[in-house]
């Protein structure tokens, strides 16, 4: 048991940004409850966190089931564990147009990005309203600011997660309960391979991609000091800022020249 006795649930937990805020939270004697897919992985950090003197409890659930996404809340409870923070990090993109990409698979993006983040976050606050005490990090990204040609899925699934965090911030204003985004850009993780993105040239550039570890570090901060977003990274926030004062249209075209293949004319 650790010697703050909170505890942190975190969301994809075994790997990139996740595993490295997971990492954050055990070195501040935060106790975990990491939730993955893969359970023989979970048990691997699992041991790997413990080091750190606190408890660690792994859960394996497929978030692309619905079912297993709401039986995450009755077995913490099942456990006697109150959660004092939420990380909803786990998330997954699909590459390629549109027209060509699978719609089951587009839906699975859909339900793993935003149902499962609107369940854990619906079941989980209402603990967190009635003690009037808690925090919640939602892993946005800078593809939340973008219309994303060749991501149309995930960039409007992250457009989700982003407003959806800024109005619950709003609502809980009054409260002691504060709620943050983060907006990671190009990070050095699992994500490309899992969306079948290696051939985009936002992603042949390895020297472009962020640190996972670094990314986790402005997360926790921002979440520790109760900020409603960070940008991570100067090259993303100026990214962003000229977004902001350049037309969609012309933004939806340097994206859809950033992202589409190599090989692509």
């Amino acid at each position: 048991m650790s010697t703050n006795g909170k505890y942190a649930l975190i969301t994809g937990a075994t790997s990139g940004i996740g595993y490295e805020l997971a990492l954050l939270f055990a070195k501040d004697q935060y106790n975990l409850v990491i939730v993955s897919r893969d359970e023989q992985q979970l048990e691997v950090r699992a041991q790997e966190f413990r080091q750190h003197g606190v408890e660690v409890v792994t859960i394996a659930k497929d978030f692309f089931n619905r079912e297993e996404t709401l039986s995450v809340y009755d077995e913490v409870k099942s456990k006697g564990i109150t959660i004092d923070v939420l990380v909803n990090d786990a998330g997954q993109g699909v590459y390629g147009l549109f027209q060509d990409n699978e719609l089951d698979r587009e839906l699975d993006i859909i339900e793993l990005n935003i149902s499962a983040v609107v369940i854990l976050t619906k079941l989980f606050l209402k603990d967190m309203v009635a003690a009037n005490s808690g925090k919640i990090l939602n892993l946005a990204s800078i593809a939340s600011k973008l219309p994303g040609p060749w991501q149309a899925v995930y960039h409007g699934t992250k457009a989700f997660v982003f407003s959806f965090s800024e109005a619950l911030r709003e609502e809980l204003k009054e409260t002691e309960i504060t709620v943050t985004a983060l907006l990671p850009g190009v990070t050095d993780t699992d994500f490309f391979n899992k969306a079948d993105m290696n051939s985009s040239k936002a992603v042949q550039d390895e020297d472009a991609k962020a640190d996972p570890a670094g990314v986790a570090k402005d997360g926790y901060e921002a979440l520790m000091a109760g900020k409603d977003k960070v940008i991570s990274g100067l090259k993303n926030k100026v990214q962003i800022g000229m977004s902001n004062i350049t037309p969609d249209s012309m933004v939806a075209h340097n994206m859809n020249e950033m992202q589409k293949p190599v090989d692509a004319k």
